[in-house]
């Protein structure tokens, strides 16, 4: 029996997220096929071996001196063992393939898929270079552009930049125009978004992408419907049916998401079958350009126009009961288990 290695938690403002997802992707795991070990990492960064029940880590009381044991991860290809205090002293624990259930910084943006690299362990999910270029929403979009993926039009620039008076923000407004979207460059599950109207609001949601991430990154509105679609394998990906965010917040943020359940999700989307088709072989294509493999879920806008433009792409997208990842993939006939079962072997093919 094969020795899977679930991480959870993360030095990240997505932590709660992690949370939940994990706990999700434990209790579906196929127990016959693979011996669980489960890997805390708490919000300032300090390692765990975790023994204790599942519901613990769902309520993030995980943390607790008689389920956790210090541990790290060792780089030593010769070794792909998790190192174990205990009582003083160590114990080395095989690994053959990892799961981060993890989100946003320290978690999909290649910072821990280097250690896995290092450590020479198969693991699901994007490689170090497809995390970060795909977690950086600036890097994404300048990618995007010189590949010819339709998008908004869009502005970046470091808080260095803005505070030394090198930003025209006039210009960058007149460009985009208003309503105009804020984002910290490298965060996920919309932390730090906000939604300006006026130059007012502009200043404002720029503090606030600022104390998320160095670097800020302003979108035009785009008017149509948010859909998404997942996508998974290798070399040669798949695509799942699409599904449509149906908000009833002014945009799809993290209380929307996380929160307060009121979001409603259309699974398939109700769209003609060619615009799907569109759609999903738009969401491949972005995928492939990314250099992306095992899994990440692309989002897009269906804009009034016609347009199918690229809103983002997330490498370890949530795993929660009411994730669009495993549920657009449900609709399709791979259920939550069998989906983990293929994810954890696209990562074994990477490994060979």
């Amino acid at each position: 029996m094969k020795n899977l290695l679930v991480i959870f938690g993360g030095c990240s403002s997505e932590y709660p997220v992690s949370l939940r997802s994990s706990a999700s992707v434990l209790r579906n795991i196929d127990k016959s096929k693979y011996n669980v070990i489960t890997l805390g990492i708490t919000r300032d960064g300090s390692w765990y071996l975790y023994t204790g029940d599942i519901d613990s880590i769902e309520n993030d009381t995980w943390l607790k001196d008689e389920f956790t044991s210090p541990a790290i991860l060792s780089p030593d290809k010769n070794d792909k063992a998790l190192i174990v205090l205990n009582n003083g002293t160590y114990e080395k624990i095989n690994i053959d393939v990892i799961f981060p259930v993890l989100h946003g910084k320290n978690g999909e943006d290649g910072t821990i898929q280097g250690i896995f690299d290092l450590a020479g362990i198969p693991y699901v999910g994007c490689g170090l270079l497809a995390s970060a270029m795909c977690m950086d929403k600036a890097v994404t979009n300048t990618l995007a552009d010189e590949a010819g993926i339709d998008g908004a039009k869009w502005a970046a620039f470091t808080e260095a930049q803005y505070k030394a008076g090198k930003v025209d923000l006039k210009a960058i407004e007149d460009k985009l125009g208003y309503p105009i979207f804020v984002k910290p460059a490298n965060a996920g599950s919309s932390v730090g978004i906000t939604k300006a109207h006026n130059h007012e609001e502009l200043l404002g949601a720029l503090e606030v992408a600022f104390e998320n991430d160095y670097k800020a990154v302003l979108e035009e509105t785009l008017i149509g419907r948010e859909i998404e679609c997942a996508v998974m394998g290798n070399e040669e990906p798949v695509a799942s049916c699409i599904g449509e965010i149906l908000p009833t917040a002014e945009f799809y943020d993290f209380d929307a998401k996380y929160v307060d359940n009121s979001t409603g999700l259309a699974i398939p989307a109700d769209l003609p079958v060619e615009v799907s088709e569109k759609v999903r072989e738009a969401a491949v294509n972005a995928y492939l350009t990314m250099g992306c493999r095992g899994l990440s879920r692309v989002d897009f806008f269906l804009c009034d126009d016609g347009r199918i433009c690229l809103n983002e792409i997330n490498t370890l997208p949530g795993f929660t009961s009411i994730s669009m990842f495993p549920k657009l993939f449900g609709q399709v006939g791979i259920p939550y288990s069998e989906l983990l079962d293929k994810l954890i072997e696209y990562a074994e093919e990477c490994a060979r």
